[in-house]
Order: structure tokens, then C-alpha cells, then sequence
């Protein structure tokens, strides 16, 4: 006997967008935009297929070539960039869906051999230990340039331009990337970021350029087409936050200059989203959140039903199960069996394990 439907199936506004469902996609870097950064119609399709969860959110796009921080990211700076990204949101809204871009800039996550040989720019000049993937192959992440207290407004700037082209491309709001060590994180974590101006130091400092960013993106776009992705705690790529009451400090001053903003959403990713500190953020933010529980541990059904029945969460973020899984909405809705991801296939070229998933009418299952 099938189970009637529950929460996580039922609408949810967000934004300026009614979602009818409250499954939405993770930002998951796929890398199938060429050395030009531009999508195509195997990216659109791929989008496409996933038309049914409530909310896609883009793979992350750099809004400036030094913003770049892997081989074949997709970018949001030239005409080609925004031509491919109309024919990926034009074949997502045809299936009836809705599409937000994530804006990423990778900061010191990154090589020049990948940016195409711009200056790699973070809150300190601290390089990540370990190696990254670029055009050229494997090098060590290099130290980078320390942003200028004067350079700050040009990357504002930068973020503001790409959330503006995302909306000429057809996005219905986009994703600011606060998450996962890249730059905007870098400047909240303690370990990043080791300045010694009014961005740096105090837990509030920490947070000043994030919450700028996030006003200024607002202010261009407007509140209801804007969200923000953060990672508290989650300690990858050196921007690690290993002291609790430091990490509350932060993120409850981060929070409280968003508060005011109305913005669509609050994606929060941690290990422990029934926990105090998420909760407490959710509290202070007052508008809808979104949560998931991070890279080490896939999100159940189970889990996702709880999260909002229980209400810790208005709606749940998937990553693994969406790339699997194409019409997962509907799989969790009627709990079928699920297609297991091939973690293979996750960077790469082509179809494979990116389009080829079956959907449960494809006779496959």
C-alpha cells in the first residue's frame, strides 16, 4: 500500500517562486562545459530531466574568469556563456520547471592553470594544503594574492553583474555560494581568513563582506529571486571552523544582517541539521530554510520526510539521489526503488552517468 502523501510533497513558496514540491537539487559540479565554460544541450537535457523536484539549483557558475576553480565549470561572463545557459533554462521551464544559479567564486580554490592565467585572489594569502585538478594537470594549490581592502567593491561587483546576467538568461533567482571553502566562506572561516582590516578578526567582521554581497544582490535583483548557501562546521578545503561558540558567533552575525533582506531562502548544509546551532539559525532568519546533511552522508527518504515533518526544515536539499535518479520527486513520492549513482561518472565527459539515468517508466527498474 502506497503511503498518501506527506509534506515533502506538498507546495511551498519560496520567493517569488511557488515550488510544488519541497525536494530540491543540490549545486553539484559536473564539469561538462569545456574549456569555454559555455553549457550545451547534453547540460540543458541533464537539467531538464530533473524538471520535477521543486527547485533546481545550478552546478556552481563563476561570475569572473578568476572566480573559476575547476576545468570545465560553467561561467555567467561571456555572450557564449549566457546564449548556452538560456538554452539550458528555456528546456527547463518547457518541462515545467524552476532553476536558480549558483554563483560561485572558487577564491584560492584554484589554479591560474584553470583561470587561464588571472591572479588566484582570496581573503589571505594562505594556500590550501594538498593538490587541485587543472588544464595542465595536477599542481599544488598556490599561495594566493590577499585582496586589497579597496579591491572588495570590484568583487561585490562581480557578484551583482553575474546575478543580473543570470536573470537575462532566463534563471529565476540565483544562489549566492557561501559554502565549502570557496571565497565567500573563505572570509568567514578563522583559517582563511586572517585579516587584519574591518573584514577580519571579530566573528562580525568575519561576516561583513558576505552580508554586503548579499544586500547588493538584493538591492539588483530583488529579495524574492535570491538565496544563500552556507556550510558551518563542515571543515573541507582548509576553511576549517573548529570552535564552536566562534562558528555561532559568526553565522548568528552572518544571519542577523540577512534577516532583514527577505531573501527567497537559507540553504544550510551540516551534519546536524535537528541540531542547535542550524535550529538557532533558522530561528533568527525568519524565512524559509533549507537544509542537508553534507558530503558523508546521502540523504534518505526517511530523512528528507523528517526534516520537514518534524519542522527542522520548510524543504530538503539532494544531491547523490538527483543524479541517480531523474524523477526522484515522484520515486520518493510513491517510494519505488531507486537507481544507485556511479561516483565514476560524476566528473567527466559526456552521457555517461549524467543523462543515461532511467526514469522508473523506462522499464528499467
Amino acid at each position: 500500500m502506497k503511503e498518501a502523501p506527506l509534506k515533502l510533497f506538498s507546495p511551498l513558496a519560496l520567493g517569488d517562486l511557488d515550488l510544488p514540491n519541497r525536494l530540491v537539487m543540490a549545486p553539484l559540479t559536473r564539469v561538462r562545459s569545456g574549456r569555454d565554460g559555455v553549457p550545451g544541450a547534453l547540460v540543458a537535457e541533464h537539467y531538464a530531466q530533473r524538471a520535477s523536484l521543486g527547485l533546481i539549483v545550478s552546478e556552481g557558475v563563476y561570475p569572473s574568469h578568476a572566480g573559476q576553480a575547476f576545468p570545465g565549470q560553467p561561467g555567467l561572463v561571456s555572450a557564449a556563456q549566457v546564449a548556452g545557459w538560456k538554452q539550458v533554462t528555456g528546456a527547463v521551464h518547457a518541462a515545467g520547471g524552476r532553476i536558480f544559479a549558483q554563483v560561485m567564486h572558487g577564491g584560492r580554490v584554484s589554479h591560474e592553470d584553470t583561470t587561464g592565467g588571472h591572479e588566484v585572489v582570496a581573503p589571505s594569502a594562505i594556500a590550501i594544503q594538498g593538490e587541485t585538478r587543472t588544464y595542465t594537470g595536477k599542481q599544488p594549490y598556490p599561495v594566493p594574492r590577499a585582496l586589497e581592502t579597496a579591491e572588495l567593491p570590484g568583487i561585490l561587483a562581480e557578484f551583482v553583474a553575474a546575478a543580473r546576467t543570470a536573470i537575462e538568461a532566463g534563471f529565476d533567482g540565483v544562489e549566492l555560494h557561501g559554502a565549502n571553502g570557496y571565497l565567500l566562506h573563505e572570509f568567514l572561516a578563522p583559517t582563511s581568513n586572517q585579516r587584519h582590516d574591518s573584514y577580519g578578526g571579530t566573528p562580525a567582521n568575519r561576516a561583513r563582506f558576505v552580508g554586503e554581497v548579499a544586500r547588493a544582490v538584493v538591492a539588483e535583483i530583488g529579495a524574492g529571486r535570491v538565496g544563500i548557501r552556507i556550510s558551518p562546521e563542515h571543515n573541507i578545503q582548509d576553511a576549517l571552523e573548529t570552535d564552536p561558540a566562534d562558528a555561532a558567533a559568526t553565522y548568528g552575525a552572518l544571519v542577523d544582517e540577512l534577516a532583514p533582506l527577505g531573501m527567497a531562502y537559507l540553504s544550510i548544509l551540516h551534519h546536524a541539521p535537528q541540531g542547535e546551532l542550524v535550529q538557532d539559525l533558522r530561528s533568527r532568519f525568519g524565512g524559509p530554510v533549507l537544509l542537508n546533511t553534507g558530503f558523508a552522508s546521502v540523504t534518505s527518504r526517511a530523512e528528507a520526510l523528517a526534516l520537514v515533518e518534524k519542522g527542522h526544515a520548510d524543504a530538503v536539499v539532494v544531491g547523490r539521489p538527483a543524479i541517480a535518479n531523474p524523477d526522484l520527486a515522484r520515486r520518493w513520492a510513491e517510494d519505488l526503488h531507486l537507481n544507485e549513482p556511479d561516483a565514476a561518472t560524476f566528473y567527466g565527459d559526456g552521457p555517461r552517468g549524467y543523462t543515461d539515468y532511467p526514469f522508473w517508466d523506462a522499464g528499467l527498474n
